[in-house]
């Protein structure tokens, strides 16, 4: 086997359109460009050829700060990546360590879709939960997904609900200046511990916005209740899947975030998409809504000593 590092961004993006199967919306170049451009990492994209086919292939980005590789394009947030579904793209489990000895430093890959191979690989762990809605289970009906609840919840949510309809409740859809509003209620709401603190987070998700919009997959939606903005969430739809990506709620308004979670499932059912991604995050408001919850892997390696081995790094797990 060859191992081939690429570090040319150019030759990056060509590699990741020929070999990185799209299926979600974050399998797109375009979109993690957007955080390329603000975060600026060094890219180490691996592959592994065997008589002349790629047989795998692991895009890195390097964090100058630690000496990491992580997963394109190194957006990281107290010291973690954001993006998810992640994969490992290796024809075995003797491919993978190849791709992992081909890497001269830590290795943190976060947010893994699981891969069978990881029965065979030590390093590969648990990472967080991500939670998904759907709709077909349900055959695309909200009665239906009602009838999952106990009595007394499902009669508690539709009161909560009703208390903020009373308040004239009104949406809104891809007004983009609300963006700038989701921005500044979330930092409102979180200070420091909102990932628009950072200024590159910030840029980034401008970008992201405004890919969206030109290619008709932005999906802004606003609650206006007694006339106030109470809620705006970005979402981005691709290949028939909602990914609800960043939100702020407004702290006048109790009970909004369970409102505007809900008008997405509602959606959801009507335009008989096939899944709604809220992502990771443990959030209690996931597991009471009966969302399926979809784990995610990660794995981290780190060189065993500065020595070659048989022409390649020893590696070990940590």
């Amino acid at each position: 086997m060859k191992s081939i590092i690429i570090t040319d961004p150019e030759k990056c993006r060509q590699a990741w359109e020929k070999y990185w199967p799209v299926q979600d919306i974050f399998d797109l170049w375009a979109v993690r460009q957007c955080f390329n451009a603000a975060f600026n990492r060094p890219l180490s994209f691996h592959l592994i050829e065997d008589k002349g086919q790629i047989v795998g292939f692991l895009p890195l980005s390097r964090i100058e700060e630690t000496g990491e590789y992580v997963f394109f394009p190194g957006e990281t947030w107290k010291g973690k990546t954001w993006l998810e579904q992640n994969r490992v793209l290796a024809h075995s489990p003797e491919v993978f360590q190849a791709l992992c000895e081909s890497v001269p430093g830590p290795l943190n890959l976060r947010y893994l879709r699981f891969n069978p191979l990881f029965d065979k690989i030590d390093q590969a762990g648990p990472d967080e939960t991500g939670y998904l809605f759907y709709p077909r289970m349900h055959d695309f009906s909200m009665e239906n997904f009602w009838l999952a609840f106990p009595g007394k919840t499902r009669k508690k949510l539709k009161a909560d609900v009703k208390k903020i309809e009373e308040r004239q409740l009104s949406w809104r859809y891809n007004h983009m200046p609300d963006i700038t509003e989701l921005f500044r209620l979330n930092m409102a709401a979180f200070t420091s511990d909102s990932y628009f603190s950072d200024a590159r987070f910030y840029r980034s998700f401008e970008r992201f916005a405004v890919y969206l919009r030109d290619m008709g997959m932005l999906r802004i939606t606003t609650a206006i209740v007694e006339g106030k903005i109470a809620a705006v969430d970005m979402g981005a739809f691709f290949n028939n899947t909602y990914t609800v990506v960043a939100g702020g709620t407004h702290p006048d308004f109790a009970g909004i975030a369970k409102v505007i979670n809900l008008h997405h499932l509602e959606w959801a059912c009507h335009n008989r998409m096939e899944a709604v991604d809220f992502l990771c995050g443990s959030f209690t408001w996931k597991e009471r809504f009966r969302l399926s919850p979809r784990p995610s892997y990660e794995i981290h390696t780190q060189p065993e000593t500065a020595v070659f081995h048989g022409g390649h790094y020893g590696r070990k797990a940590v």
